[in-house]
C-alpha cells in the first residue's frame, strides 16, 4: 500500500463508520473502483481499532458513567443512574454476536457483490427517509427501554450485510421507535463499542492464523487517520443533525446506489 492508499481507505472507514452510508460498503468499492489491491486484514484490524478509539475518546465521560453504574446496580440487584444504558447496550449487541458468527462465512463469501451493496445501499436509504420523516414521538436517550433495545439490537444484525449501514439501521430503527434524531443517533454510537470491538477481535484472530507479514507504518497511519477522521465525523454530525435530519445521507445513499447499477450490472 502507498501513502495514498493508505490515507484515503483510512479516511473512507472513519468517515462512513459513523455516518448512515455504510463502511464496509465503502472498503469493498473503493478499492475496486480504483483497481487496488486489497487492503489485507491488518489494515482492517488497524482502521477499526482507529474508530472504536474515537468514538471511546468522545464519549469518554459518559462511558465511566455508564460502566460505574451498570456495575452497582450488579451489587444493589436494582436501577442506578445509567445503568439501564449500559445493560440495554448489552443487550442489543447480542443480536449482533450471534448473527455474525452464525453467517459470517456466507456474508464475505455471497454477499459482497456489487449488485448487493447497490440494492441494500438503496432500499435501506429509503428506509432511513421514511423514517426520518415519519418520526412521531421525541423521546430522549433517558427514555429508553427494553423493547427499543431488543428491536435496535435485532436490526444492528442485518447490518452484517455490506451496504446496510450498522449506524443507518440502528438509528432507522431508532427514529420509527420514537427516539429523537440526536437521541437515535447516540445510542447507536454508543453500540458501535462493543460492536466494532468484538469485530475487531475476530479480524485480529484472522489475522495471527495466516501469519503474514506486517507494514506497520502503514498500520500506525491508517489507525492515526481513521481515528482523527472519526471523532470529527461523530463531533459535527451530532451538532449538525437535528438541523439537516438525514436528507443528505438518503440523496447520496441513492445516488451511490444508482451509480453501482450503472457500472456493475
Amino acid at each position: 500500500m502507498d501513502f495514498l492508499h493508505i490515507v484515503v481507505l483510512a479516511l473512507v472507514q472513519g468517515i462512513t463508520e459513523f455516518l448512515p452510508i455504510s463502511s464496509s460498503a465503502h472498503l469493498i468499492l473503493v478499492p475496486e473502483i480504483l483497481h487496488w489491491p486489497d487492503q489485507g486484514l491488518a489494515f482492517d484490524v488497524a482502521v477499526h481499532l482507529g474508530t472504536l478509539s474515537a468514538v471511546m475518546l468522545y464519549f469518554r465521560a459518559q462511558i465511566v458513567h455508564i460502566v460505574a453504574d451498570t456495575s452497582k446496580s450488579i451489587l444493589a440487584k436494582q436501577t442506578v443512574g445509567e445503568s439501564n444504558l449500559g445493560w440495554g447496550i448489552v443487550l442489543a449487541t447480542l443480536p449482533a454476536v450471534v448473527f455474525g458468527f452464525t453467517f459470517k462465512d456466507y456474508v464475505e463469501t455471497d454477499l459482497r457483490g456489487p449488485l448487493i451493496i447497490a440494492s441494500t445501499t438503496i432500499g435501506f436509504g429509503l428506509l432511513l427517509w421514511y423514517a426520518d420523516i415519519k418520526q412521531s414521538e421525541h423521546r430522549t436517550l433517558k427514555q429508553i427501554n427494553w423493547r427499543d433495545v431488543i428491536i435496535i439490537g435485532l436490526a444492528q444484525a442485518v447490518a452484517i450485510i455490506p451496504g446496510t449501514s450498522r449506524s443507518g439501521i440502528t438509528i432507522t430503527a431508532a427514529l420509527l421507535l420514537g427516539l429523537n434524531r440526536d437521541a437515535a443517533a447516540r445510542f447507536s454510537f454508543l453500540l458501535s463499542i462493543p460492536t466494532i470491538a468484538g469485530a475487531g477481535v475476530l479480524l485480529t484472530k484472522d489475522l495471527l492464523e495466516q501469519n503474514a507479514p506486517v507494514d506497520w507504518s502503514a498500520l500506525l497511519i491508517g489507525t492515526l487517520v481513521s481515528a482523527v477522521s472519526a471523532y470529527l465525523c461523530i463531533h459535527y454530525f451530532l451538532k449538525l443533525i437535528s438541523r439537516m435530519g438525514m436528507k443528505p445521507f438518503v440523496i447520496y445513499r441513492l445516488l451511490l446506489g444508482i451509480i453501482l447499477l450503472i457500472l456493475f450490472v
